[in-house]
């Protein structure tokens, strides 16, 4: 009897370190898509006018957002809850991967002349980016959308004055509801929002 005590105890002990060691799901991480450049409305040519100088300052983003996490709410369940998937998140901040696709938009886009430090070189205007919404809303179980919100500032250096300001929303559906869904849809309406801010900024901007 002994002997099979011991057996069983044997046997659950094993059992129970192969549970504490069962290899983790992979964390998958991701970035912007660059692939969705060609499927927008592409910005038109301006004339290769000589403008004033140009700071683009790092997005900010509320509490919730600051971070790597993709979110996402169930409308249908609960509007007000956000949740994170577990197993997938941006490789940077979402405020920053915005960031650096509008200041790569800008100068390859543009003949702003786009300063990156304004402790070596003064600006003659500053952009300031507000993130108010990036996240993934499923309207049923298998069916979302996304959501990209946010306020941009264009202030004038010398005077510290707001020289214009406009809020920039867009929305899109996913190709399927989940992580990867999510991704791509964020990707390609954050691609259509900057495209819209270039435009918008174009015009705003006085010639030198």
């Amino acid at each position: 009897m002994k002997q099979m005590l011991l057996l069983i105890f044997t046997i659950f002990l094993l059992t129970s370190c192969t549970g504490l060691h069962k290899p983790q799901p992979a964390i998958s991480t991701y970035a912007f898509g660059m692939q969705h450049l060609s499927s927008i409305e592409q910005i038109p040519n301006q004339p290769h006018l000589h403008r004033k100088s140009l700071l683009i300052a790092d997005a900010a983003a509320p509490i919730w957002l600051d971070n790597t996490a993709i979110h996402y709410r169930l409308i249908y369940h609960n509007p007000a809850q956000s949740y994170a998937y577990a197993n997938s998140r941006w490789i940077a901040t979402p405020a920053t991967l915005l960031t650096q696709q509008i200041r790569n938009r800008i100068i390859t886009n543009t003949p702003e002349q786009v300063i990156r430090d304004s402790g070596i070189v003064k600006a003659d205007y500053t952009l300031h980016i507000e993130l108010n919404e990036f996240i993934q809303l499923f309207d049923t179980t298998d069916s979302s959308h996304v959501v990209v919100s946010i306020r941009v500032s264009l202030i004038e250096q010398n005077s510290r004055k707001l020289f214009a300001q406009k809020d920039f929303s867009t929305t899109e559906n996913t190709p399927s509801a989940d992580a990867a869904g999510a991704v791509f849809a964020l990707s390609s309406a954050s691609n259509k929002l900057i495209n819209e801010l270039v435009n918008w900024l174009t015009v705003e901007l006085p010639p030198a």
